[in-house]
């Protein structure tokens, strides 16, 4: 018998990728849930304290996530904030900023938060790659048709193959490890 896991996001896209990754291990369901978000430029930070208002709201065992998107010629632009840079400016403005720039290595952190009765528990993942020059690739939301990993956008990747290579990918690999195996209630984080 699989678990059963809410996913608490606005983003219909990232609840199918939570679900491409679990591959049925662990049943996820949806709620779309406007969450207001702390700022902080710490992306566990904010992913608990939207664990926090989510739980408080739906009471039942759930996950939420944040992403920051961090490119390294731009100090770490646009970072936490890469959801209101995307709806403000795009890709073609995050293109436009990078015209004749040379060092184009970018990051996604993704921290996903679980919360249930017990309190949070946050984990984290990163992927390094590049921006690219335009956009490749129809597939994945968001930044991935801008930055590439290898020789393929993320927007080139199949969903199977990014759900086991991405950054949401690496934060819910530690998650799931601990998720299927916790036994020990004393290393909660039961500050609520």
């Amino acid at each position: 018998m699989s678990q059963t896991l809410t996913m608490v996001t606005s983003n219909a896209n990232k609840a199918r990728e939570v679900a491409a990754f679990f591959g049925g291990a662990i049943e996820v369901s949806h709620v779309a849930l406007e969450i207001p978000e702390l700022r902080s430029e710490d992306v566990r930070v904010i992913a608990r304290e939207k664990a926090r208002y989510a739980y408080d709201h739906i009471h039942r065992p759930l996950i939420v996530d944040d992403t920051a998107f961090s490119i390294n010629a731009l100090k770490g632009f646009p970072g936490p904030y890469a959801a209101y840079v995307l709806s403000t400016i795009g890709n073609t403005g995050v293109l436009r900023l990078m015209d004749g720039v040379q060092d184009r290595t970018a990051r996604f952190t993704t921290a996903i938060a679980f919360s249930d009765e017990s309190g949070i528990e946050v984990f984290s993942g990163t992927i390094e790659g590049r921006i690219i020059h335009g956009t490749r690739g129809t597939g994945g939301f968001g930044y991935d048709p801008i930055f590439e990993v290898g020789e393929k956008t993320l927007a080139e990747i199949p969903l199977e193959e990014k759900s086991a290579i991405s950054h949401r990918a690496k934060a819910l690999s530690a998650f799931s490890t601990w998720f299927m195996n916790r036994q020990d209630p004393g290393l909660r984080d039961t500050n609520r």
